[in-house]
Order: C-alpha cells, then structure tokens, then sequence
C-alpha cells in the first residue's frame, strides 16, 4: 500500500463525488422542479429521465464515496457527464452552459481516470478484494 496514493484517490474519489451526491439529492427532494427543468432543456423522456438521473447521480455518487464498484460507476458517471453536457449544457451563446459544458467534459475526463485506476486501497472495494483473498 501506497499511503500517499491511496490518500490521494481517496481524496480525488471523495471530492468528485460530491457534486453526484448534492445533485442527485437535490433531484429526489424536488421531483416536479427537476422534471420541469428536465422539459425546459429539452430532455428525453422526462418521466424516465428522472428517476435515471437520481440513480445514476445519487447512488453512483455515493457508490464513488465509498469506493464500491468503482470502476464500472466512473465509467458509468463519466458518460452521464458527457451525456447531460451534450443534452443540456450546448448553448454556447450562453457563456455559463459553455462552461458548464466543459466542466462537465473534465469531470469525465477525472472519472476516465478513476475507471481506469479503481478506487485504491482505502474502500469497500479493496476491503472486498481483501475479504475474498483471505477467504481462499
């Protein structure tokens, strides 16, 4: 175990997070805002969308907090950037969708890396790993 590796993901995993975990709340707590806005930027299928984008947001956020299923949740995470920034965020007269729009393309390109990476050694993931080595 690297400690300042594993700190590191820790942290980058923690804070990336974050802004899954509040907007996915903030979807939950406030269905008919979310669906209206959902309708107002032109999302399909809004009444699908929306419990997706509370999956997708909330539960993949919180997944990445914990470092559970980490690879296959950035991957899934990093497309959904990629995806709402191509729904949502391509009205680039618009100066805050433009950078809406890129932020959502770095978050992907941050969550290219922990796809690729995994989680580290500090999460449920590697306590899994760990767990089943010993169980052999």
């Amino acid at each position: 175990m690297n400690t300042r590796t594993d700190t590191t993901m820790l942290i980058g995993r923690v804070l990336i997070s974050v802004i899954f975990i509040l907007g996915g709340w903030g979807k939950l707590i406030a269905p008919a805002a979310t669906q209206a806005a959902f309708a107002r930027e032109g999302a399909p299928l809004v009444a699908l969308a929306y419990p997706v984008a509370v999956a997708i947001e909330l539960g993949g956020g919180l997944a990445l907090l914990l470092g559970l299923f980490t690879r296959p949740v950035g991957a899934a995470l990093g497309l959904w950037c990629i995806a709402t920034a191509l729904v949502a965020h391509t009205n680039f007269s618009d100066r805050n969708m433009e950078i809406h729009f890129l932020k959502n393309l770095a978050m992907a390109g941050g969550l290219a890396y922990v796809a690729a990476f995994g989680a580290g050694a500090i999460s449920l993931d590697a306590a899994l790993r760990r767990r089943r080595i010993a169980a052999r």
